[in-house]
């Protein structure tokens, strides 16, 4: 029998996209990459209006970050272990932070666009799953902040990295 998720863990399921199989990590990542491409839909990105669209990721970071924070010690006691896989509000958070780094060529056109979008998805998924060094070492803080600095550290680097990607090819 399995107990019912209090509400109070909904945020930190991402409304129960943790719960989803597989690799619920992946779902977790996906509510920042939808948000950028509608807020790309209504012409709020990165060239177009720049401030709007890094506010709209960062909010959905200190958000998703806030809920790890706070709820994480709550959610590793329900679910009985350290970084349990259905918490991925540090995956939302860790994304959305990425994606605050969209270069403006991102809105250049639908193409570049989609391809911008699905690499720092990719990307993410890639190095929140191998955990490189140093990702791997910040992962051993206790509770809330060892579920999140991660997630943060890999966003961060996927950031950067595309920066300089495009900053290169253009």
């Amino acid at each position: 029998m399995t107990l019912p998720i209090p509400r109070r863990l909904a945020l930190v399921t991402v409304f129960g996209l943790g719960h989803m199989r597989p690799f619920p990590g992946t779902w977790g990542s996906l509510p920042p990459v939808f948000i950028a491409g509608g807020l790309f839909a209504i012409g709020v990105g990165p060239a177009t209006a720049p401030i709007q669209f890094i506010a709209a990721m960062v909010a959905l970071v200190v958000v998703f970050s806030a809920a790890c924070v706070v709820l994480g010690d709550r959610a590793e006691a329900r679910f009985g272990k350290k970084d349990p896989s259905a918490v991925v509000a540090d995956e939302t958070a860790g994304q959305a932070l990425a994606l605050a780094f969209l270069p403006t060529i991102a809105q250049s056109n639908l193409a570049a666009s989609i391809a911008l979008l699905l690499w720092m998805f990719v990307a993410f998924r890639l190095l929140d799953i191998a955990k490189p060094w140093p990702i791997s070492a910040i992962q051993r803080v206790p509770g809330g902040w060892g579920i999140l600095l991660d997630d943060l550290l890999a966003g961060l680097v996927v950031g950067i990295i595309t920066i300089v990607l495009a900053l290169t090819l253009l």
